[in-house]
Parts: structure tokens; sequence; C-alpha cells
């Protein structure tokens, strides 16, 4: 196999990848809509539905960079079969959970599946496809993750009115199933030519500072900066993270090879895209609240509003495929995000009558702009990593994005409860200001109710707008950064130190099993 020509069956390993992908996915979102049914099964707190959620999120989040080294030394092949079999694994036990605190390990779990799974799908395709079809495979993997992403909502909620909150774990397991038979089937393994060995210090240390920061992001709304649990996160996160630094750049065969972070293509594209997720991680989380308590749209309704965005993304997708090789990637970058502005700017006009229509054009647009933008700045991003380190620089890649989305649901979601505090008539108890739905059942009990209710939507709905236009912005900043940063079409990608020379070594790449 050619890098020129790629691997012969790269478009069925592609398929292969995507159906694991789609587990991931759907983990991360299918459980949204399941919580109130859980809440009531356990007579679950409202923190203990939290960690519920945060579980999988906070271990996926802080083991990628860990298994991202690890599929590069052992294989990819065999983290995506470890990954798949562990969710596989956890997903029955979380079905026939007996408590919520079992519900939350196995959560965590899931998470360590999602992890080693990930970053391999990524390292795969630049395995396995040449150079100038990997747009085109970024977009089908884009497109599979927001179709997933979409459909978790609407899956979660069928499968809970019609069975119960354990349907949304058991549909893991033909899933896994069809996705372990396409990888053991049709995926080629590969790993790093160089056969580095682990460094068990610095893995501990790079994990354990991740898993804190994520922490601390996505508790500091729920709980506040200075909270002593994410005081603690912050703290663990700052020491561990620069011990982790110090000892990568002392070490002659590093982890994380941090020169990669003066390619400005790498972290060019990298930091857009990272500015990007602040505003779409928690744009669904803050519509689902507008959608419920403002316009009074069930559940299930609901869960149907994130399938504009991705049938915006795969419309975009299709389009972010092939305009790279006409257009270069700084162009489909710069054209993607302002496409995205304009779907937050659609957004942040929305008033306590707005109907469905509109949040339909905004995530349309938003999702579109994603799709035109995410195959080029996943393509510049990985272009920079030498290919026997695929599997790090699609985990650092993958890290990216879920610090934007966490600092999106800490950043954001902060401004919308402060805004929206302060839009409130004054003289409301504590307990009744913290959140939308707060206020309104506050209302219930009160005889000017009805006019209560009223402001506390006007207020919401205000609050959203401010955070929609923090939205608008970011997705310009990720414009202008990639406009600066990244090289124009005629730029040959070049990739930095010692290494991007090994990597045009006749063999370098990949090792076949």
């Amino acid at each position: 196999m050619s890098d020129e020509e790629g691997h012969p069956r790269r478009w069925a390993i592609l398929a292969a990848l995507c159906a694991a992908l789609l587990v991931i996915v759907v983990d991360n979102t299918v459980l949204h809509v399941a919580v109130p049914a859980v809440g009531d099964a356990f007579d679950a707190s409202t923190d203990q539905l939290q960690a519920v959620i945060d579980a999988y999120v906070v271990v996926f989040a802080g083991l990628l960079i860990t298994a991202g080294v690890l599929s590069d030394r052992y294989g990819r092949r065999r983290a995506l079969v470890g990954g798949l079999l562990v969710l596989g694994a956890a997903s029955a036990p979380a079905a026939a959970a007996p408590s919520v605190w079992w519900l939350i390990a196995t959560r965590a779990l899931m998470g360590v599946g999602a992890a080693l799974v990930m970053p391999a799908t990524l390292a795969v395709l630049v395995a396995v496809f040449p150079e100038r079809e990997r747009p085109r495979a970024f977009a089908v993997w884009s497109a599979v993750a927001s179709a997933g992403m979409a459909a978790g909502p609407v899956l979660g909620g069928a499968l809970v009115d019609a069975w119960s909150w354990a349907g949304v774990f058991l549909i893991n397991l033909p899933v896994v199933a069809v996705a372990l038979f396409g990888v053991v089937r049709l995926v080629p393994e590969t790993r790093a030519a160089d056969g580095r060995e682990l460094d068990p210090f610095g893995t501990v240390l790079v994990t354990a500072g991740m898993t804190g920061l994520v922490w601390a992001l996505i508790e500091a709304p729920a709980y506040g900066y200075t909270a002593p649990a994410v005081m603690a996160g912050a703290a663990v996160a700052v020491l561990a993270l620069a011990g982790f630094g110090v000892r990568q750049h002392r070490s002659a065969t590093p982890m994380v090879d941090l020169r990669l972070y003066r390619d400005r293509r790498f972290s060019g594209a990298g930091f857009a895209v990272a500015v990007m997720t602040i505003a779409t991680g928690s744009t669904l989380f803050v519509l689902s609240q507008y959608l419920q308590l403002v316009l009074g749209y069930s559940a299930f309704e609901t869960g149907l509003a994130a399938v504009p965005l991705a049938a915006g993304v795969v419309a975009g997708s299709a389009v972010g495929g092939r305009a790279p090789a006409g257009f270069g990637a700084r162009a489909c970058v710069v054209a993607g995000f302002t496409v995205t502005a304009a779907g937050f700017a659609v957004l942040a006009s929305l008033s306590e009558s707005g109907g469905a229509g509109v949040v339909c054009i905004g995530l349309g647009l938003a999702g579109a702009g994603s799709g035109i933008a995410g195959p080029s700045a996943t393509s510049t991003v990985l272009a920079a990593v030498p290919p026997e380190r695929a599997g790090m620089g699609s985990a650092l890649n993958d890290t990216h994005q879920q610090l934007g989305i966490a600092l999106g649901v800490a950043g954001l979601g902060g401004l919308l409860t402060t805004a929206y505090r302060n839009e409130l008539p004054d003289g409301l108890p504590e307990d009744a200001v913290s959140s939308l739905g707060a206020t309104l059942s506050h209302a219930r009990d009160r005889a000017d109710g009805g006019e209560l209710a009223e402001a506390a939507r006007a207020a919401f709905t205000g609050a959203q707008s401010l955070t929609m236009s923090v939205g608008v912005a970011a997705a310009l900043i990720g414009a202008a950064v990639a406009l600066l940063a990244l090289p124009g079409r005629t730029t040959r990608a070049v990739a930095p130190g010692p290494e991007s020379e090994e990597a045009g070594q006749p063999g370098s790449q990949r090792n076949a099993e």
C-alpha cells in the first residue's frame, strides 16, 4: 500500500470506524433526556444525576491523551477493539444498575472505552487514506458524529417513553457488536515505528491533570468557582500539567511532542476549533431549556431540535469534504466559521414568542458551518503530526475540542445564569433564582405567579440572546485565527522537528501486523 493510493479497502474501513464512533457520540447525548426517569428510579439527588452525566465526560476527556499514546505504542486496531469491548461490557451492567452509584461507576467505565476508541479512529484514517482524500474521509466522520449527536436525544426519548431508562444502555450492545465485527474484519493494525517506551509517571501526570481540569470546568457553573471541589480540581490540573510539561520538555522521547505547538497549522487550527466549540458545546443545553420552559415543548420534541443541527453538519460536510482541493483548507475554515457565526446571530434573535422555525434555521446554519470547516481543520491539525504519532495527534485534536466544550459549559453557563439573575425582579429567595425551572416552580405558589413566570421567561430569553451573541463572537474569533494562522492553499505541509524527517523515510509511517 502506497501513501499516494491508500489502503484498497479504505472506504469499508471508514464505515467500520464510523460504527465505532457512533457508539461514543450516542453515549454522550442519549442519557440527557433519560435523566428524569433515572432520578425517579433511584430517588437520586441533583448532584448524583449530574455525576451520572459527568462521569463519562470527565473520564473520557481525562484519558484521551494517554489513550492516544497507548494506541501508537500497542496498535490502533487493538485500542479500538479494547475500547469497544469495555463499552459493551459496561453497558449491560449499567442497564441493570441496582443503585445510582453503580450507574455512575459504569458510566465512568464507558468513558474509559470511549477514550480508547476516539483517537484511534482518526489515527487509522490517517494511516489508510492518502492525504488528498482525507478531507472527504473526515467529512464522513464528522457527519456520522453529528448524526449520532442528533439521534441520541431522540432515541433516548423514544426508549424511555416506550420502555425505561435502561434502554438507553442496552441499545449499545448491537451497535458495539456490529462495530467490533467490522473493525476485526477490516481494520489493519498500525502503530508507531519508533517503538518508544511508555512513561508511567508522565501518564499519571497528564491523566490526573486533564481529569482535574475538565472536572473543575464542568463543576464550576453548578457549585461556584471558589467551591472546594472546584478549587481542588483546578489545583491538581495546574500542578500535574505543569509537571507533565516539564517532564516532556526534558525527555528525549516525550509522550507528547510539545514542539507541535510551534507549527502554526497545528496550533492555529487547534485553537480555532477550541474557540468554536466553546460556543457550540453549550448550545443545545441552553436551547433545551428555552424550548421546554419558554415555548412549552415536550422532551421528545426538544430532542428533535438536534436534527437541524446534524442535518446542517451533514450538508456542510458534503461541501467541506471536497472544497479544500479547490479553495484550500484556510478558506474552508474561515468560510465555515463565518456561516456558523450567522447561525448564532439567528439564535440570538429569539424571543419569548419565537417559533421552532427560527431555531431550525439558526441550528441548521451553525451545523452547516461546522460541516464546512471541520474536515479542513482536522486535516490541517493532523497534517502537522508525523504519521507514526497519529494516535497522539488525534488525541490532542480531540482534547482541544473537549476542552472547548468544557469551557463553553463553564463560561457560557455561568454567563447565562448571571445574566438571568440580573434580569429577574428583586426580592426573590435564593433557591428561586438558580434556574428558570426553579423560578417557574416558585411562581406556582404565588398569587402573582403568572406575572412572575412571564418575567422569568423574558429574563431567560434575554440571557440566552446574550449567550448566543458571545457565540457569534467566538465563531468570528475562530475565523480570524484561521485566517491569520493557517497557511494558504499553495503552502506545502512540513511536520516540525526531527520526527518529521523520520516520517518521510521509507517504512517509517507504520508497521502492519
